[in-house]
């Protein structure tokens, strides 16, 4: 199977379906930190979407898909798509100036989820955080957090509660444990919330993430990645 994983550097997805031997590639316009030159695309992803095409792994080998690519599965930045940027488009408390520079970014945003969305490719899925896409085109097909695909409560790279929304075309919801009870928040705001991994700036129960906090929370956690491979790879 033929598998482009766009706008990921850490490569966790591409890696997972590798294991399983799938001909699957990373793209981002970062360099790869998943060890794996060999499989990463360093560029524009959006010309490689709809298959028929050439390019040079970060490895200077080159590569030709013939045809479409058999599934993509892309990971668009959320800084302007998600929901805790809603707070910085209201006047009540930023400056109109800076409201119309934001919303001409959730527009920029939205272009390019739905450049994926659209691909011409028979299996599609295209993952974010719950926010305007949900408004802006429709409700994602299936919502998840990490621990649906943990082993145990112990199993602390994926025993994290972070929401992360599917939008699918040809594919089938991952199938979940469901077994997990949710796990305990590392604390709470002064107003009451409850502090999840998404508001935690990259800190993972028990663990020490990288120190670019927002990379680290774009990072897809290895039983999402696994559960993918294992189930869409077939």
């Amino acid at each position: 199977m033929k598998v482009l994983v766009a706008c990921e550097e850490s490569q966790r997805v591409c890696t997972a379906f590798r294991e399983l031997g799938h001909e699957a590639y990373s793209c981002d316009i970062q360099e790869c930190s998943g060890g794996h030159p060999e499989w990463h695309i360093c560029s524009d992803v959006i010309p490689l979407i709809n298959g028929n095409c050439e390019f040079v792994t970060t490895d200077w080998t080159l590569h030709e898909i013939t045809g479409k690519w058999d599934l993509l599965i892309a990971h668009p930045p959320c800084t302007y798509l998600s929901s805790v940027t809603t707070r910085h488009l209201s006047l009540k408390c930023t400056p109109a100036e800076k409201v119309i520079e934001r919303l001409w970014k959730v527009s920029e945003s939205a272009v390019f989820f739905m450049q994926f969305a659209l691909a011409d490719c028979d299996r599609i899925c295209v993952e974010n955080p719950t926010g305007f896409m949900s408004r802006l085109w429709r409700k994602p097909d299936q919502i998840v957090h990490p621990y649906y695909f943990a082993e145990s409560t112990d199993d602390i790279e994926n025993y994290q509660k972070k929401r992360t929304c599917f939008w699918l075309k040809n594919l089938e919801p991952l199938r979940t444990s469901g077994n997990l009870p949710p796990p305990e928040p590392y604390g709470y705001t002064k107003s009451g919330k409850p502090i999840n991994f998404e508001e935690s700036h990259g800190k993972i129960r028990g663990m020490d993430c990288d120190s670019n906090s927002a990379k680290a929370r774009s990072k897809t956690f290895p039983g999402i990645a696994k559960a993918m491979a294992e189930q869409w790879g077939k």
